[in-house]
């Protein structure tokens, strides 16, 4: 873990309240594993008082991009930034994904709305024969990075919630019709559950990483538990202090309540214990 002074190299609008900001964070950068993310303080003020968890959306050579979403005083600020300007940056934080593991043969990232953020930085890293993503958003105005991961040779299928791009309905909609469809095996006595899987159950072969809002995660955690499919989940916890030791973005697990920004925030399939 570092914490620098970064310089902004650019912070531009990709789409509507959407940001991409880049900075120099060489030590960062070159230690960072995707799924991690940096805790960035936004002013020298005392406005917002506390630093801002941002996903590792990707790294390029020495730099660092982010990508966030305008909703609050701490990203408003963030976005009026301008290129040379300097940001205090703590990272990289956390445990991150598990990738590239042996017998693996088709990857699928699900990401709804912001959760494609940590994803970008895992495709950067993917060596896989079939790589299949599915970004989620509410409108096609609101679609992103799907050329980012066509440049780098994913499969790219898109839902919206109004039908207005691709897929009408929920990713996680969209992710249970691609399974029906793709890689399937005859169902054994332990197989997966006919109404999820059409029937039918994966092998190891496959595994789903997903980012996205909580009910998404846990549709996701289902579908993979019911398709006896492996998969990794990241939670987008509200961090307050990014070490562990406020415990305000502790996750409850089988293993008992684990800490998003120490022990995830990417967690196993199968691991979690949802709100009912």
């Amino acid at each position: 873990m570092f914490q620098i002074k970064a310089k902004i190299l650019y912070n531009k609008r990709v789409k509507s309240r959407f940001y991409r900001c880049s900075f120099s964070a060489a030590d960062i950068a070159e230690n960072a594993s995707p799924g991690q993310f940096v805790n960035i303080r936004i002013s020298n003020g005392d406005t917002p008082l506390l630093r801002r968890p941002l996903s590792i959306h990707r790294t390029k050579g020495s730099s660092i991009e982010v990508l966030y979403e305008v909703i609050g005083p701490g990203t408003k600020i963030l976005a009026k930034k301008k290129a040379g300007e300097i940001l205090d940056v703590v990272g990289p934080l956390g445990e991150g994904f598990k990738y590239n593991l042996p017998g693996v043969k088709r990857v699928i990232l699900a990401g709804g709305g912001m959760g494609v953020a940590p994803l970008l930085s895992l495709a950067q890293d993917i060596r896989c024969g079939r790589k299949t993503v599915l970004i989620g958003a509410r409108t096609k105005k609101e679609i992103l990075c799907a050329r980012d991961f066509k440049e780098l040779g994913f499969e790219v299928k898109i839902s919206t919630d109004d039908g207005s791009a691709g897929f009408k309905g929920r990713v996680t909609a969209l992710l249970v019709e691609f399974l029906r469809n793709n890689e399937t095996t005859p169902a054994t006595k332990s197989g997966g559950s006919a109404k999820t899987c059409g029937g039918k159950q994966r092998n190891n072969e496959t595994t789903i990483y997903a980012c996205g809002p909580k009910p998404m995660l846990c549709a996701v955690d289902r579908i993979c538990v019911e398709c006896g499919i492996k998969g990794e989940l990241s939670f987008e916890e509200h961090m307050a202090c990014g070490f562990g030791a406020c415990l305000g973005c502790v996750v409850n697990t089988k293993q008992g309540y684990k800490r998003a920004c120490t022990e995830g925030p990417v967690f196993e399939t199968g691991e979690i214990i949802w709100d009912k």
